[in-house]
């Protein structure tokens, strides 16, 4: 999702050559693999979008799946990056990056201050790690690899698996299919208490885009070595039960919303700070209404391929 809306992005653009990097021609997680890659291609910069991603149920699954899978990505990229002597890279991580209670909204500076949320915590460890990484090699290498930390993202070519995907998507397909199939009602997971952020996808693209372009002076103003990621986001959250009823809203389902209090939260309250990226000049531009419409009418149009 992450990959294509920046390829998008990067094609209106005439004097960029894009080349793109997708499971079916490297295995990300394959060290030769990845090395072969970088090897038969000039590549200038690279933007790390490759990940692997799921829901809270996914993340509960197949802990062992997402914390080595993720590691394995970031350290071959990395890596190959700079032994191909990259000196530009950008690091796309996640908001899961900090501690399950940290003060909200929550700033750059909160990194490593406590506890991670237990549900996404090897994933949150792989991320942490990328992190590191690019701060890793920056200091010893000199290199220009930066990273951005972006909040909850949905939108075009989203996963709208019925098992493995994020919360939009999900409910998304789960009002879908309940409207078509006229359910009188449709389970949601939780209290609806907890409260999230969510960005379109087209808008973290267009931000990685121009932290990725920021001189490298006015970077290094805004970050430290050991400091420099950057969140993305909205700076505006709202209820889990909020987006419920906006997401049947859109869909059309007018039936009943019941809450599954037996199922997890998830952290209590998950909202960045966005002021630095802000003082940097960059905000958010896609409303959350209309992000979703945008979202549901891409998948009417592709629902042949999540049949599963």
């Amino acid at each position: 999702m992450v990959g294509s809306a920046i390829t998008r992005q990067l094609s209106l653009s005439n004097d960029v050559e894009i080349i793109t990097c997708d499971r079916g021609k490297v295995d990300l997680v394959n060290q030769s693999q990845v090395l072969d890659f970088f090897h038969k291609n000039r590549i200038d910069e690279v933007y790390l979008a490759a990940a692997k991603v799921g829901g809270i149920q996914a993340n509960n699954n197949y802990p062992a799946d997402f914390i080595y899978e993720n590691l394995m990505i970031e350290a071959n990229i990395i890596h190959s990056a700079h032994l191909n002597d990259v000196q530009k890279l950008l690091f796309l991580g996640s908001s899961c990056i900090y501690p399950k209670f940290a003060a909200q909204p929550m700033q750059e500076t909160a990194l490593m201050t406590g506890t991670l949320e237990e549900t996404n915590e090897p994933y949150a460890i792989a991320k942490i790690a990328g992190i590191k990484l690019i701060e890793s090699y920056n200091r010893q290498y000199g290199r220009d690899y930066r990273s951005v930390m972006p909040t909850n993202l949905y939108g075009v070519n989203d996963n709208f698996h019925s098992e493995n995907s994020h919360v939009i998507p999900a409910l998304l397909r789960r009002f879908h299919e309940a409207k078509i199939n006229q359910l009188p009602q449709v389970i949601a997971w939780g209290t609806g208490r907890a409260m999230r952020e969510f960005l379109y996808v087209d808008d973290m693209a267009a931000a990685s885009i121009f932290v990725m372009n920021l001189d490298k002076k006015i970077y290094d103003k805004y970050t430290e070595p050991m400091l420099s990621h950057i969140n993305i986001g909205t700076g505006v959250d709202r209820s889990i039960k909020e987006l419920t009823e906006t997401i049947a809203k859109v869909v059309g389902y007018t039936g009943e919303i019941v809450w599954d209090s037996s199922k997890p939260d998830g952290t209590p309250r998950k909202l960045m700070d966005v002021n630095r990226l802000k003082s940097l000049g960059w905000q958010y531009s896609i409303g959350l209404e209309q992000g979703l419409k945008q979202t549901y009418d891409w998948f009417l149009d592709n629902q042949e391929s999540f049949r599963k």
